[in-house]
């Protein structure tokens, strides 16, 4: 079998520097290079950007599994095979210390769009060789490829959206009771981010709910003048009752209201790639079915795929979708 190389690059950011979160500005860009690849090719290199889902870093793509492929196995796999041509890889560290980005420019977490854009992009382009981009991911990974090639038409040609955030309704509102849960529990919002970040490793399987819940706060709507997270909840935590000036602002990023906004960048797209297993455990079929349904009624050229699986452990789909990414942006 045939093999790629893996190589790290230490980047500091000068648009990190200073985010909300004291997270560091210093991370590690990952890329896969495929078998002989040289930078004096003519043609130039598809290059795909994977965005890690949530909790997840840029390595965690090549974490080993000793029952599944890491990113690298699969890559040179499909690569010695024959079922995908030679793809570049660009693994990317958006990690933040509430645990995850959706990879958008926040005033609670950093400008994280701003990061992959204007540092990130300049950065592989003057190092390697490249024709054309697209970006790929899961979960919240999958978000991110769609806003960011959503609102970056002329930075990706493409993207991949594994199982990504969509439909808010139906993806976030069910984490709502159990995060007032344990924010009572814990005498508020703020008491309970503080007991969670010095638990370490002893996290219990409630806290997931809270976690995404302020996660998603500090990304969709942001608040520097609140003076204990820097985040507006789209509830109070009191009562309950959902706030909806808040919560509107949530739906303002949520993908099954942005593919009105930014149906003409849409159309500029070579590649529009989404698939979702049909028992998600967060209720993503039901976002993927209505964003596929408001493409069609746009008349915006995609693919579309349901599969009958969960979210996690799912991989395996890469196998589509990076092929295709390699297909379509080589042409």
């Amino acid at each position: 079998m045939q093999k790629g190389i893996i190589l790290t690059h230490r980047f500091q950011s000068k648009v990190l520097r200073t985010n909300p979160l004291g997270d560091p500005f210093e991370r590690d860009i990952i890329v896969y290079l495929p078998p002989g690849y040289k930078r004096s090719n003519s043609k130039g290199y598809v290059t795909a950007f994977g965005l890690a889902g949530f909790g997840g870093l840029g390595r965690t793509f090549l974490n080993i599994d000793p029952l599944s492929e890491n990113l690298e196995d699969r890559m040179n796999r499909l690569i010695s095979s024959k079922i995908c041509g030679p793809l570049v890889l660009v693994l990317v560290d958006c990690y933040t210390k509430i645990g995850g980005n959706q990879y958008i420019n926040s005033e609670a977490t950093g400008k994280y769009e701003d990061y992959i854009i204007s540092e990130i992009i300049p950065f592989i382009d003057s190092e390697y060789n490249v024709s054309s981009r697209a970006v790929w991911g899961k979960s919240s990974g999958g978000y991110g490829s769609f806003v960011l090639a959503t609102r970056n038409p002329t930075v990706f040609m493409g993207f991949a959206d594994h199982s990504g955030d969509a439909a808010f309704e139906y993806c976030y509102l069910p984490d709502f009771p159990k995060a007032l849960d344990s924010f009572r529990k814990s005498g508020g919002p703020k008491c309970w981010l503080e007991n969670f970040l010095k638990k370490q490793n002893k996290h219990q399987k409630d806290d997931a709910a809270a976690l995404n819940i302020l996660a998603m706060a500090a990304h969709y709507s942001p608040n520097p003048e609140e003076k204990e997270l820097g985040i507006d909840l789209p509830f109070d935590y009191q009562t309950g009752e959902i706030l909806e000036s808040v919560w509107n602002r949530w739906l303002a990023w949520d993908p099954i209201r942005l593919v009105y906004k930014y149906q003409t960048n849409l159309r500029k797209l070579k590649l529009i790639y989404i698939d979702c297993g049909k028992r998600d455990e967060y209720n993503l079929i039901w976002g993927a079915r209505v964003l596929h349904s408001k493409l069609q009624r746009l008349k915006i050229n995609h693919l579309y795929e349901e599969f009958d699986d969960g979210h996690s452990n799912i991989s395996y789909r890469y196998d589509v979708s990076l092929p295709k990414i390699y297909d379509v942006l080589s042409n």
